[in-house]
């Protein structure tokens, strides 16, 4: 990607729309240092902030969930608890930095009852929870160090109608709480019926921004074709 600017505002669902290959993954992760050598300037709140890597993005609170759940999302043999507490130790840490198993259990009680995440034990196995609740482990690891920004790839790939209403309720309870929440989707509905804005990447640029009225399929289709596609009406509704 290059040449790409854009803010999210606080409260807000922005989405990001684009073929698979138009950077939209790139984006995101170059913004939290996650890939490649990126230039340029973040800033939060009106201050430009220095990120070299993740950690710095994660004492921000800018923080990112990968499409790839089961690689990056979430640790599957480890407990629901140790996912939760994994980006910043120092929380659940007593003294001496020995991690307190009894603040970590009530992390990770808290912030799943939040998230209606449903398990017996905090001190199960993720691999052992359906691909939903697995999700709200992924999301519950983001929220335990207190989120401004969220970059959230695919939230609902692989999850059934039920937990993906269910994810949708939490990622709008972020957005009404003041949380800016930027959303990847190769699913129409869920850009158009989600979403306040969506931007549209294609060719690892950004090729328009839609809200209101101005959002939808035929437009976003319309702005992710790439240059010079002969028919944008050709494209199916998931973005593929």
């Amino acid at each position: 990607f290059r040449d790409v600017s854009f803010a999210i505002h606080e409260g807000e669902i922005l989405g990001i729309a684009g073929l698979i290959g138009a950077g939209r993954s790139e984006i995101a992760r170059g913004v939290t240092r996650l890939e490649g050598n990126t230039r340029g300037q973040v800033r939060l709140n009106g201050e430009m902030v220095e990120l070299r890597d993740y950690a710095d993005c994660i004492e921000r609170g800018i923080v990112y969930l990968s499409e790839d759940r089961k690689g990056d999302g979430v640790f599957l043999d480890l407990s629901i608890a140790a996912n939760v507490a994994a980006l910043d130790l120092s929380r659940i840490a007593g003294r001496g930095g020995v991690i307190d198993g009894r603040r970590e259990t009530e992390q990770a009680q808290r912030i799943g009852a939040r998230l209606k995440l449903k398990a017996a034990s905090m001190a199960h196995r993720v691999a052992s929870l359906s691909g939903g609740n697995q999700q709200k482990v992924a999301l519950a690891k983001l929220l335990a160090v207190e989120p401004k920004v969220i970059f959230l790839d695919e939230p609902t790939r692989g999850v059934d109608v039920g937990a993906k209403a269910e994810i949708h309720g939490i990622l709008r309870g972020l957005a009404e709480n003041g949380v800016g929440v930027a959303v990847i989707s190769s699913e129409m509905p869920e850009l158009i019926g989600l979403c306040d804005r969506v931007l549209v990447v294609s060719e690892g640029r950004i090729s328009g921004e839609l809200s209101g009225v101005d959002l939808t399929e035929t437009n976003i289709m319309t702005l992710a074709a790439p240059q010079g596609f002969p028919d944008a009406m050709a494209l199916s509704g998931t973005l593929q």
